[in-house]
């Protein structure tokens, strides 16, 4: 499983021009699935973003986590992050789970999140044409695969 985490001062997510999910300060985390993920990766990753000390603390230090500025979080699919680019010039993404797996996942991951942050998150809409706008604070961006745990 593999995210980007944006630290962000909003973001939001429209579906045929009608706004679907917005948030204020907070995370936006775009999330992609592949077929030897299991719940495990979903748990361990958000555990691990819940507790990322990305944002400033009084002295401009990145000390805090979302939990601890209780920030919004935006949780989009995108597939694409699973994008091979070794041959050619156009990216293969046979590695992307197909939905039967990739769904339970995804919204699997989204429970993990609302539970370690104890409160509700934010949405885009698995498989649709979702047009994601944000405001990158810092920028601060953050890639996590949980088959590479560094």
């Amino acid at each position: 499983m593999r995210t980007l985490i944006q630290r962000v001062q909003h973001a939001s997510v429209s579906i045929d021009g009608k706004l679907k999910s917005s948030i204020k300060k907070g995370l936006l985390i775009l999330v992609g699935v592949e077929d030897t993920d299991s719940l495990d990766d979903a748990l361990w990753l958000a555990k691990k973003i819940i507790n990322l000390r990305i944002f400033d603390d009084k002295n401009g230090i990145m000390n805090l986590s979302v939990r601890d500025i209780d920030g919004e979080i935006l949780v989009v699919s995108q597939f694409t992050l699973h994008a091979s680019t070794k041959k050619g010039n156009r990216p293969s993404y046979i590695r992307a789970s197909k939905p039967d797996h990739a769904i339970p996942m995804y919204e699997g991951f989204c429970q993990y999140i609302s539970q370690e942050i104890n409160h509700d998150i934010k949405t885009g809409e698995f498989g649709a044409d979702m047009k994601v706008e944000l405001l990158n604070d810092g920028p601060v961006t953050i890639w996590i695969d949980s088959k590479n745990k560094e």
